[in-house]
């Protein structure tokens, strides 16, 4: 029979934990009606985001609470009136502060920090302040209607007309984006996770936007370095010496860096752009939309005008890749066209010195043939030294004379001096040889 070993018994991968809790790290908490809520989202960096959590950990010490743990990325404070949510993410963290005092009646209560009911330490730069009104249906949706923005009203209804959800995207004088919930037959569970995918919608789709002022802003660098490549193509056409082709190449070598260090500075700011986009998208169907009446829903709303934005960051990321690959074709015709005209000079200098060695060689066979007849030369002469003393001592015929034995010795003397340069010859081959190949 088979038995199945408890999982503590097992070696656990060590990211085990960390992966089961992340299904559970930011839970719906349930909402009652009528709630106020201010969500605000702040940039942060490593070391704010550090400061940031030792803040909160502070602030729930003073009011005698449990802090979040050293690796937490949510945490849940209920402080007097107010329930304070707070959330830890990779480049932001927000802070959802709601109450039920005084909630009954819509936007009565513009700003709570200025009004001093609330309080914190601000983590970083500002991104996100929304005011969000959850109330029941004793609300007319036309008297809530009237408390936004005519030209940009969205009103949808949510899960088969169970809550409607109104927002003009606009920015009140107080700061904030104003939205409202108004729950008809929703439960405090579905009230709280209505709110909540309502305020990601509103933090993920201005995170979202963080990528279009940058877009704007590497725009004229792209246009001035495309106008750089353009006269650097033209120059091309018209160079004629290395000299030129290599102030081209060094111009080019210029450009290609500096669109790498501006592709570097915006991938990570259109990527996360892209994926806030995405997020945009998924809570906008997990609200499941309905239109109601002649208003436009959030999805038309948002993909008139937040598509175009995040379009124009892929543009500008597409247009940066292609610049790279101009460049980099331009680079390799100028690098051909360096090369030829290397091979050409090379060619130059190899029949050069082809010509060269012909003519040392042609020198050499003349100073060999004028060392042959020196030698033959002198080898005559001692001939003649030797015949003549040879006829002295009698050893040598009265008929032949000196002369006579010095021209019968003139052959064998060019004989041996052709032998002997020869011999030369072959020696200084064997030695080059071995020069080579070692």
């Amino acid at each position: 029979m088979n038995h199945i070993r408890p999982a503590s018994h097992w070696i656990e991968h060590e990211s085990r934990a960390a992966i089961l809790a992340e299904l559970h790290a930011r839970p719906f908490l349930p909402l009652k009606v009528p709630r106020r809520i201010y969500h605000f989202a702040f940039a942060t960096n490593g070391d704010e985001a550090a400061a940031d959590r030792a803040a909160v950990a502070q602030l729930a010490r003073d009011h005698g609470l449990e802090p979040p743990a050293p690796d937490a990325k949510f945490h849940y404070l209920i402080l007097g009136d107010w329930r304070l949510r707070w959330e830890q993410h990779t480049e932001f963290s927000t802070y959802t502060w709601s109450s039920g005092r005084d909630a009954a009646i819509p936007f009565s209560h513009p700003d709570p920090v200025a009004a001093g009911e609330i309080s914190f330490p601000q983590p970083g730069r500002l991104v996100v302040a929304t005011h969000l009104c959850v109330l029941g249906e004793e609300e007319a949706l036309e008297d809530l209607a009237a408390l936004f923005q005519s030209q940009s009203l969205c009103v949808i209804g949510i899960g088969k007309e169970r809550a409607h959800a109104l927002t003009d995207f606009a920015v009140d004088a107080h700061g904030f984006t104003r939205m409202a919930i108004r729950l008809r037959s929703a439960s405090p569970m579905e009230a709280g996770r209505l709110a909540q995918r309502m305020l990601e919608v509103e933090t993920y789709r201005t995170m979202a936007l963080l990528g279009l002022p940058l877009a704007r802003a590497v725009s004229p660098e792209m246009s001035a370095m495309e106008e750089q490549l353009s006269e650097i193509t033209h120059a091309l056409c018209a160079a004629q010496d290395s000299q030129g082709n290599h102030a081209l190449l060094k111009r080019l070598s210029d450009i290609l860096a500096a669109n790498e260090a501006l592709s570097t500075r915006t991938a990570f700011r259109f990527g996360a752009s892209r994926a806030y986009h995405a997020l945009v998208k998924n809570r906008l169907d997990l609200l499941q939309e309905t239109k109601e009446g002649e208003y436009p829903t959030l999805s038309n709303f948002l993909s008139a005008r937040l598509d175009p934005a995040i379009e124009t960051c892929n543009a500008v990321e597409a247009r940066q890749t292609r610049f790279s690959t101009d460049v980099a074709r331009t680079t390799n015709l100028m690098r051909t066209g360096v090369t030829l005209d290397m091979e050409r000079q090379n060619g130059a200098l190899l029949d050069d010195m082809v010509r060269r060695t012909r003519l040392q060689m042609r020198l050499n066979r003349m100073v060999q043939g004028i060392s042959v007849a020196g030698l033959a030369y002198y080898l005559v002469g001692l001939f003649a030294f030797l015949a003549k003393g040879m006829m002295e001592a009698g050893l040598l015929p009265a008929s032949i004379s000196a002369d006579l034995a010095e021209a019968v010795a003139v052959p064998f003397a060019v004989a041996l001096s052709w032998a002997f340069m020869a011999r030369v010859r072959i020696l200084s081959k064997r030695a080059a040889r071995e020069e080579l190949l070692d």
